[in-house]
C-alpha cells in the first residue's frame, strides 16, 4: 500500500511544491498576469469574450480538441441523431393530424399561376428584358392548408406552432404579416386591407370580396415587388385595385385605384357574357416612390389591368396587368406588363407527382428574382450609362423600412422620452404617436394629467415617424424642439399634424443642468456631450449621383450642457435602458468619427479586437503556465 501511494502520489505532490516554489519567488509577474487579464474580464468582459477566450486556449492545445471532437461525435452519433430522427419520424406520421382544414371565404379558389413579366424602357436609352415569374392567387380572408402546397393567413406564433408549421406541410405561404402596416393583425389580409381601406376614406364594406395576387414565400424567401389586391363589389363586380409597391430599399407603398364605371355602364346592365364582362381597371396617379435608382420621383403611372376571375368571381382567366411610367413631360418612358402563361394551377386538386414536377419547374424562380434585377441593373449603369438618382426618404403615404437594431433601441427610448414630456405637460394636450420600422405596438396616444379636467381647451397633436433613421437623428441633436421641427420641415422624416403646438410640449426655459449619480455616468454623458454633431440635411427629392452640393455644413455654437433626453435618461429612466441607450449613443457616434458613419463596421473592428485581447490573454495564460511549471 505505502509504494502504491509512494508510486502514485508523490511525483504529483513534488510538482505542486515545486510550482508553489516558483510562484512564492516569482509571484510578481503570474499575479500581474491574472491580475490584468481578470481586470479586464470584470469591465468590459462578455460570454462572447469567454467563448473566444476558450477558443483561443483551445487552439493551443491541439490534442485536447482533438479528443473533445472525438468524444463529441460519438455522442452525436449514438445519441443525438438517433433520437431526433425517431422524433422526426413520429411528427411525419401524425403530421397528417396537424394539418387544418380550408376555410374558403367567396367563391374564389387559391390558385399557382405561371406567369411572364417585361420589362421595356423607351429613354433616355432603349432597354428591354422578360423572365418567366410566379404568382399566386388567394381570396383575402381564407385561411389554412391547400393540400401541402399552398398555407394561407398562419397566425400561429408560439413554440409549439412553430413545430406544427414545420411539420405540416405547405411549400408556399402568404401571411399578412408580409403585407400592408409592419406587423401582424389579427383578422389577417383582411384585416390590413380594411385598415388601409379605411385611411383612405373608403368603407371597407363597399369591398366585401377581394382577391390577392403576389409572389409567395417559398420556404421561407420572400421577395416580392409589386402586389395586386383585386377588390369586388356586392355584386362581385371588379370595382377596384390596390397596387401594392415594394422597392429593394425595404420600403412600401400601397396605391388605390378605382375603376371608372362610366365605359362600362351598358355592359354592367345588359346580359352578362364573357365578351361584354371583359371589365378592366383604369387609373393614373403621382409618381411619389422611388423604385429604381435610374428613375427620379418625379412623373406618373397609369394602369390597365383586366379582371383575373370574370363573372360571379367563380372561374380564372389569366392575369394581364400593364404598368406604364410617364416621365414629368408626359411621355412614356418604362412600360411594364405581368401576364399569364399557361393555365392556372389549382393546388388543391394536386396529386403527388403533379406536385414534384410543379416543385422542380419553379423552385428556383423565387430566388432569381433579385439576382436578376441586379443583372439588369449593372447592364442600365454599365452599358448604357444611365444617371443614378439617390434615394430619398419614403413621404407620408409610404411605409418606411424595417429599424434596425440601433434604431429600435432608440425608438424604445424616444417613445418614453415622449411619454414624460406629455405627462409633465401643464397644458390639456393628447399626442398620438405613430413608429416606423416596428412590428409592435406601432401606434400609442399619450395624455396631460390636465387632459381630462379641461374639455373646451383641448389640443391633439400626431406624431407619424416616416422613416426609422429619425430616431438615429433625433440623438444627434442638442435641442429636441430644433430636432423634431428640423426633421419635419427640412429631412421630411416625420410628419408633425400641428406643428404650432410643439413648443407647448418640448420648449423648456433653461438647458438641463448634468447631474449624475456616479463617475461612470459622468464619463458617458461627458464623452456624448463631445462626440454628438447635428446632422446633415436630407434631401427630399430625388437627386442625381451627379449633382453635387456646395451648402455650406451647420456647426452648433450654442453653449449648452447635455440634451434633454440624455438628462431625461440619466434621471429618470431605468437601469436597463439607460445602459442601452448610453451604449446605443457612443457607438452611433464612434461611427461618426472613425468608422465612417457605419455603426456595423465599427462592430466589426471590434470584434476583431476582442480577439486579439482573447489571443493575448490565452498566450500569456499559456506562457505563465510553462513559467511556473519550469
Amino acid at each position: 500500500m505505502d509504494g502504491v501511494f509512494e508510486d502514485s502520489s508523490w511525483p504529483q505532490i513534488i510538482r505542486i511544491l515545486d510550482g508553489a516554489d516558483h510562484v512564492f519567488h516569482h509571484g510578481t509577474r503570474v499575479f500581474l498576469a491574472f491580475a490584468l487579464i481578470l481586470l479586464y474580464y470584470t469591465l468590459m468582459g462578455s460570454w462572447l469574450d469567454l467563448l473566444l477566450s476558450a477558443v483561443a486556449i483551445g487552439l493551443g492545445h491541439h490534442h485536447a480538441i482533438l479528443t473533445f471532437a472525438f468524444y463529441f461525435g460519438k455522442f452525436l452519433c449514438t445519441v443525438l441523431i438517433p433520437l431526433s430522427g425517431a422524433i422526426a419520424i413520429v411528427l411525419l406520421s401524425i403530421s397528417h393530424l396537424l394539418k387544418p382544414n380550408m376555410d374558403l371565404k367567396g367563391p374564389a379558389k387559391p390558385y399557382l399561376i405561371p406567369c411572364k413579366t417585361t420589362h421595356t424602357r423607351r429613354f433616355p436609352k432603349k432597354h428591354s428584358f422578360g423572365y418567366s415569374y410566379l404568382v399566386v392567387g388567394v381570396p383575402v380572408g381564407s385561411t389554412g392548408n391547400v393540400n401541402g402546397m399552398l398555407m394561407i393567413d398562419d397566425q400561429l406564433y408560439s413554440f409549439w406552432d412553430f413545430l406544427y408549421k414545420l411539420f405540416r406541410g405547405g411549400w408556399y405561404t402568404v401571411n399578412g404579416a408580409d403585407y400592408m402596416q409592419r406587423g401582424h393583425h389579427a383578422l389577417g389580409l383582411r384585416g390590413k386591407l380594411d385598415e388601409y381601406l379605411k385611411s383612405q376614406g373608403v368603407e371597407p364594406s363597399a369591398y366585401p370580396h377581394a382577391y390577392l395576387v403576389t409572389a409567395a414565400r417559398f420556404l421561407g424567401y420572400h421577395f416580392n415587388p409589386v402586389s395586386f389586391w383585386y377588390l369586388y363589389s356586392e355584386d362581385r363586380i371588379l370595382s377596384a385595385i390596390v397596387l401594392e409597391v415594394n422597392n429593394t430599399f425595404d420600403e412600401r407603398r400601397p396605391y388605390l385605384v378605382l375603376r371608372d364605371f362610366s365605359p362600362d355602364a351598358q355592359y354592367l346592365t345588359g346580359p352578362r357574357s364573357e365578351d361584354t364582362l371583359l371589365s378592366r381597371v383604369k387609373g393614373s396617379w403621382a409618381k411619389d416612390f422611388h423604385v429604381s435608382p435610374f428613375n427620379s420621383r418625379k412623373g406618373a403611372y397609369s394602369l390597365i389591368a383586366s379582371d383575373p376571375l370574370g363573372p360571379g368571381m367563380e372561374g380564372f382567366r389569366g392575369i394581364d396587368v400593364t404598368i406604364i411610367l410617364n416621365s414629368s413631360k408626359g411621355h412614356a418612358k418604362l412600360v411594364t406588363r405581368l401576364f399569364s402563361q399557361g393555365e392556372a394551377i389549382d393546388p388543391a386538386a394536386m396529386g403527388p407527382v403533379a406536385k414534384m414536377r410543379f416543385l422542380l419547374t419553379w423552385c428556383w424562380v423565387g430566388f432569381a428574382t433579385f439576382p436578376r434585377i441586379v443583372k439588369e441593373a449593372a447592364a442600365l449603369f454599365f452599358r448604357r450609362e444611365l444617371h443614378v438618382w439617390y434615394r430619398p426618404e419614403p413621404l407620408k403615404e409610404s411605409l418606411g423600412r424595417h429599424a434596425t437594431k440601433t434604431e429600435r433601441q432608440l425608438e424604445v427610448a424616444f417613445r418614453s422620452y415622449l411619454k414624460f414630456l406629455v405627462e409633465r405637460c401643464q397644458k390639456p394636450i393628447s399626442v398620438r404617436y405613430v413608429s416606423s420600422g416596428i412590428l409592435s405596438n406601432s401606434e400609442e396616444t399619450f395624455t396631460s394629467p390636465s387632459w381630462h379636467a379641461s374639455v373646451e381647451d383641448r389640443r391633439s397633436l400626431e406624431l407619424k415617424v416616416l422613416t426609422p433613421i429619425f430616431y438615429a437623428r433625433f440623438v444627434r441633436y442638442a435641442h429636441d424642439f430644433e430636432a423634431i421641427f428640423t426633421e419635419f420641415m427640412d429631412s421630411a422624416t416625420i410628419w408633425v399634424s400641428e406643428p404650432q403646438l410643439l413648443p407647448d410640449l418640448l420648449l423648456k426655459k433653461t438647458s438641463p443642468p448634468l447631474q449624475c449619480a456616479n463617475m461612470m455616468d459622468y464619463l458617458f454623458s461627458k464623452s456624448i456631450q463631445n462626440l454628438r454633431r447635428r446632422p446633415d440635411k436630407i434631401p427630399s427629392v430625388s437627386t442625381s449621383a451627379d449633382t453635387k452640393t456646395d451648402e455650406p455644413s451647420t456647426v452648433d455654437i450654442r453653449d449648452f450642457r447635455i440634451s434633454s433626453m440624455d438628462a431625461y435618461m440619466l434621471e429618470h429612466a431605468q437601469t436597463t435602458l439607460k445602459a442601452t441607450y448610453r451604449s446605443t449613443l457612443l457607438r452611433m457616434f464612434v461611427a461618426d468619427h472613425f468608422a465612417l458613419g457605419n455603426v456595423a463596421f465599427l462592430g466589426f473592428c471590434i470584434f476583431l479586437w476582442r480577439i486579439g485581447i482573447a489571443w493575448v490573454c490565452a498566450t500569456t495564460l499559456k506562457q505563465t503556465a510553462n513559467f511556473v511549471v519550469r
